[in-house]
């Protein structure tokens, strides 16, 4: 088995702000580095501990199959928890993830220790990030209120590194969105898509390891779910199994919200002013910092709105048509069940119109697709086993 070395790097203050890295160095001598950014007046908040890169390399690591050999400390429940962590994930992709082992210099626990009552969540300005900041703060979760504190905004998530101009945009209307329900912003940059992980599977590993850098001002990060229990799809990088165990002796991470269907959300921010103004779905606009209101996420969530009987927000310029809505295509099921969900909605207020019966249209086309493709992939599948079969019988094997 390979090995990869994690070495912390000293803190770097420049401009304004303070990098923490480490040096990952390979067999072979090969060496590149993993870092996160924030503004230096948090310089007194990060964590002393190698938890936040354990977590940003664990699905390297295992994408590579590569040992994971920290210099440093860990905390030995993160290792733990790692351990189930990446059982889960080879077990949902052993095609891509391998078996591999964890072994810090110096494990610690702190648990005895007082920490903070604080809470962090990972804020972006969409519609999961906006409902859980919102239901936690104006009290509409009952128990499982949290003491939301702060909201963090990772540039080089949705946003990449060289679009400065544009992550500000973006990070100042979220940031007024925070500000409305008095929680403070953090904005941290990070290369960790430098590292070459599938979206798909690392994004919590990303967004944990971020938060888990200020380990010791919160005893707790909420990570928005973004999908709901009855349509769970698995595997995704953000669901109920794992992304708890992605929590540090300090930091216990939550996934939130996963009871709410994307329409029930907007119904509940649909109150929030902040939210109509500035809410951000979309990233294929060629401005990227604010809403295209063509691709398929505008209109899905254009769609929402109208299917709960709302008005179209202000943070979208143009409305969607049906036109764009039966243009909708190769759209995979976990979408087109977010679809059928706002026809639900539709159907549930008595709402009708050309768009709906467009939408019905889109999703039963859309079906028909993807029907047509497994089929195609089965029958691939079952040509190959039997040739495979027939070459092995014909060389007596």
């Amino acid at each position: 088995m390979k090995k990869l070395h994690l070495w912390k790097d000293e803190l770097i203050e420049s401009d304004g702000t303070v990098t923490a890295g480490v040096t990952i160095e390979c067999d072979g001598g090969s060496s590149r580095k993993l870092w996160y950014r924030v503004p230096s007046r948090f310089a007194n908040n990060l964590s002393e501990t190698c938890n936040a890169f354990v977590v940003g390399m664990v699905l390297t690591a295992m994408r590579e199959s590569s040992d994971l050999i920290v210099h440093g400390d860990v905390s030995s429940r993160l290792l733990e928890n790692l351990e189930e962590f990446r059982a889960a994930w080879v077990s949902w992709r052993p095609e891509r993830y391998s078996r591999i082992e964890i072994v810090a210099d110096n494990e610690i626990d702190r648990r005895s220790r007082e920490k903070s009552n604080n809470t962090i969540v990972a804020f972006s300005g969409g519609v999961d990030a906006s409902f859980t900041a919102y239901r936690h703060v104006k009290g509409l979760c009952g128990r499982l209120k949290k003491d939301i504190k702060t909201g963090m905004f990772i540039h080089g998530f949705n946003i990449g590194l060289d679009r400065n101009d544009i992550y500000d945009k973006v990070a100042d209307r979220a940031e007024m969105m925070l500000g409305s329900l008095d929680i403070e912003l953090i904005r941290m940059a990070t290369n960790y898509r430098d590292l070459g992980d599938n979206f798909g599977d690392s994004h919590v590993a990303e967004i944990a390891s971020c938060m888990l850098l200020f380990e010791n001002s919160y005893s707790t990060g909420l990570i928005a779910g973004s999908q709901p229990y009855a349509e769970m799809t698995l595997p995704w990088g953000s669901n109920p199994i794992t992304d708890r165990l992605l929590s540090s002796d300090r930091l216990e991470f939550i996934h939130d919200g996963a009871a709410y269907t994307r329409s029930e959300k907007i119904e509940v921010i649909s109150d929030w002013q902040e939210a109509l103004k500035y809410l951000w779905v979309c990233y294929q606009s060629d401005n990227l910092d604010k809403n295209c209101c063509k691709c398929e996420k505008c209109i899905r969530t254009i769609l929402n709105f109208r299917a709960l009987g709302l008005d179209l927000p202000e943070c979208f310029e143009h409305d969607a048509t049906d036109e764009m809505i039966l243009n909708m295509k190769r759209l995979k099921p976990i979408v087109y069940n977010l679809h059928e969900d706002i026809l639900s909605q539709a159907r549930h207020r008595s709402i009708s119109g050309s768009w709906v019966s467009a939408l019905e249209k889109s999703v039963k086309r859309n079906k028909r697709a993807q029907a047509g493709w497994r089929r195609k992939i089965y029958d691939m599948r079952n040509k190959y086993a039997i040739k495979t079969r027939l070459k092995k019988y014909l060389s007596g094997k």
